[in-house]
């Protein structure tokens, strides 16, 4: 078999992996911040998210010769950064990473547990997700509130290049904010030399609480936000593989970074269309090249987590939660509109959102659940009430 890249699989492979990375490590770094990682432990974390979706989408691509690209769950690293750091800190997060790969293996393997993350109600999880995601995408109006010239900057490139090529609006958005902490900050160049970052293995805690508050909900985004739209994806574009080996993968590779601070990696939707349309190759037996390429792409991106690390702890983290805002609009609207599109299911779907949205945690389980669970209770209360 042809091993040779073609020129047009290689500018879509570049091209996807910088897309993937770029406009979303952001939402990774305030994730893992958010339950209680420590700077060491970011970068750690970071790097071991890219190697992990890297060296899988490589694997899995030349094993199936098929373009199966793989991502970090960006809406699980949303739910992470809109919560709070659980009790007993980051070796509890880094146990419910743990359990959602174990999970995701299970959801690949059980036809019952699959079949179950199939029927969470389609409104329900959208309502939670973008209940999820409303915080962290409030942050771009909240930036330019309080740094109006940085904040309105970054608002501004994202918009204008969107508006030329909408895959180039958060890498532009990306380069401003970094441009901006390179003239304001003092992070000298051993911090960046220091490219090679140093891996932090975090001896995980099991607990209640951070398998029902983290890993659960981490699970159902995952799936319902990644896993299955990725395969719709790729069936869009005329591939057709076994779903269930391709979770199992993900799952085992999300295993395998967890003890070093990664949360979760699953099937990609949006670089997955950048490497198995007709751009990354005329001939749909040689698209896996761009996949290849990408997944390439992200293992040095891995192996240069302590630069980004570093330029990022030099921001203030309303900035980089601002760039991770403007990554997530489009998920917010897509979940709203499937939340709500639905009458019948519409106030169910709105109290799953508000709850989530509010960010309370009972018992020290997060408002994902919660609201879960409520909107669950007022969409079985809809329906005892039309049978009498």
């Amino acid at each position: 078999m042809d091993m040779a890249l073609s020129p047009q699989a290689t500018a879509a492979g570049l091209l996807s992996g910088f897309v993937g990375f770029s406009s979303s490590f952001a939402i990774v770094v305030a994730g893992l911040t958010a339950v209680g990682a420590s700077q060491q432990e970011v970068t750690s974390g970071l790097m071991a998210a890219s190697l992990a979706m890297g060296l899988c989408t490589i694997f899995l691509s030349l094993k199936y010769r098929l373009p199966i690209s793989i991502a970090w769950s960006t809406p699980g690293a949303a739910l992470l950064a809109t919560g709070a750091a659980p009790e007993g800190g980051f070796a509890v997060a880094v146990g419910a990473f743990l359990v959602c790969g174990v999970l995701i293996v299970l959801a690949g393997s059980v036809k019952t547990l699959g079949r179950w993350v199939s029927s969470i109600p389609s409104p329900l999880a959208n309502a939670m997700l973008a209940g999820v995601l409303l915080p962290l995408c409030l942050a771009p109006v909240k930036a330019v509130g309080q740094f109006p010239m940085f904040g309105l900057a970054i608002v501004i490139a994202w918009a204008v290049v969107g508006r030329i090529n909408r895959l180039l609006a958060m890498p532009a958005a990306v380069v401003v904010t970094i441009a901006g902490i390179a003239l304001t900050s003092d992070v000298g160049m051993a911090e960046l030399g220091n490219l090679w970052p140093d891996p932090v293995v975090v001896v995980p805690q099991f607990t209640l609480t951070g398998v029902i508050g983290i890993a659960l909900p981490l699970f159902i985004v995952t799936m319902a936000s990644q896993n299955i739209p990725g395969m719709a994806v790729l069936n869009a574009n005329g591939y057709h593989p076994d779903p269930n080996p391709l979770f199992r993968w993900t799952g085992l590779f999300s295993i395998l970074g967890a003890p070093f601070g990664s949360h979760a990696v699953n099937l990609a939707a949006i670089t997955a269309a950048l490497c198995a349309n007709e751009d990354a190759h005329p001939d749909p037996a040689k698209r896996w090249q761009a996949a290849v390429v990408a997944g390439s792409v992200y293992v040095l991106f891995g192996l240069g987590a302590g630069a980004a690390t570093a330029f990022i702890s030099a921001s203030p983290p309303i900035l980089i939660e601002a760039v991770a805002g403007l990554a997530l609009l489009g998920a917010l609207g897509a979940s709203l509109m499937g939340a709500v599109s639905d009458s019948t299911h519409r106030e169910a779907a709105l109290i799953t959102f508000l709850t989530t949205a509010s960010g309370v945690a009972f018992f020290g389980v997060s408002g994902a659940f919660w609201g879960l669970l409520a909107g669950g209770a007022m969409m079985a209360l809809g329906k005892i009430g039309r049978k009498s």
